[in-house]
């Protein structure tokens, strides 16, 4: 299935049915008076967050979406049918923004979160609401309330708790498929990752966390060089990021500073997670090689240097147990900031 983590679509609730103009009239009854029933209640249209969806394809090929309008009334006071609801599921992580992209409406971050995106219009009023003891026979009825309409744009960030972040080929794709199950393309050349991946680590029976493998960033990356930065979003929930440095590239400190730059160039937000820095392929490195270049890394960024060999995995397990106790610890730190 192909990745889509955007769409624009036309939504438009249901208007409300249209009250009636009726009279009881039955043998033998001489007054009969009013009787028009009111109009039914226009289908709302709702968004619902699924688990069992992963990519906004859908939307690609079905892009408008419309509730009925609600019954009309009828005589015998008879009140019109209510329209049926259209409720969109989307995958989890989607977040609903006006036309103009940049005011959110919705956060669907949670499974089987609903919200209520345009409301139906309410039914019209019948002749029978008129009735009074100086209006005896009202002619008077009311169409129904109008729907709401709008497009809206749909954007997708993955649910996720470690964020790979990097040059291209640094060896994000190698470590997500040896740490997880994922099973992404791994080629020699770069931007082999096209489009975000993800990957379960299952360290236990009771720890496990889930990684995002973002597309390669270059510099330039924010004015629209390369793949652009676009994937960003994917790890903007991140508890963590794992920075990977390619080992074997000599101008190691200049591509940590290239990919710092272009984080906040994005966002400061984004900028300011906290950071796990990793160097890379040091099962091609000499001994005196990994700590010069260990030590440069230290010295410019002012953190601890993890040492990892993707395809040997040395140092894995000592990078997965510590990414697991800062997921966990995140964790628990919302758990206590969240509301009893």
């Amino acid at each position: 299935m192909k990745f889509l983590d955007q769409a624009k679509i036309y939504v438009r609730s249901g208007d409300g049915g249209d009250g009636v103009v009726a009279f009881r009239r039955e043998k033998y009854i001489e007054f009969g008076g009013p009787d028009g029933g009111d109009g039914g209640r226009g289908g709302h249209i709702y968004f619902r967050a699924v688990p069992s969806l992963n990519t906004l394809i859908d939307f690609r090929y079905t892009q408008h979406f419309r509730a009925r309008k609600g019954g009309n009334g009828a005589g015998s006071n008879r009140t019109g049918a209510g329209a049926d609801d259209v409720i969109i599921d989307v995958p989890i992580g989607t977040q609903i923004f006006d036309e103009d992209r940049e005011t959110l409406l919705a956060d669907l971050d949670e499974e089987n979160k609903t919200v209520l995106l345009c409301q139906g219009g309410d039914g019209g009023l019948g002749n029978a609401h008129y009735k009074s003891s100086t209006n005896r026979a009202p002619r008077r009825a009311d169409k129904g309330f109008p729907g709401e309409e709008r497009w809206v744009w749909l954007r997708l960030k993955l649910i996720a708790d470690v964020g790979l972040v990097g040059l291209p080929n640094a060896g994000k794709s190698t470590l997500l498929s040896v740490a997880s199950r994922a099973r992404p393309k791994i080629a020699d050349y770069p931007f082999t990752t096209l489009h975000p991946q993800l990957g379960v680590v299952r360290l236990n029976a009771v720890e496990e966390f889930v990684i995002a493998d973002i597309p390669g960033l270059i510099e330039g990356a924010s004015e629209g060089t390369g793949l652009g930065d676009r994937f960003l979003g994917h790890v903007e929930r991140c508890a963590v990021l794992i920075h990977l440095v390619d080992g074997t590239d000599e101008n190691c400190v200049q591509n940590w500073k290239l990919i710092r730059k272009e984080l906040k160039a994005y966002d400061e937000g984004l900028a300011a997670k906290p950071e796990v820095l990793v160097l890379n392929k040091c099962d091609a490195l000499l001994p005196e090689e990994i700590e010069e270049r260990k030590a440069a890394l230290e010295a410019a960024s002012g953190a601890e240097v993890h040492l990892l060999s993707g395809v040997s995995r040395d140092g894995l397990p000592e990078l997965l147990r510590h990414l697991q106790d800062r997921v966990t610890a995140s964790r628990n730190e919302g758990l206590s900031k969240s509301p009893q």
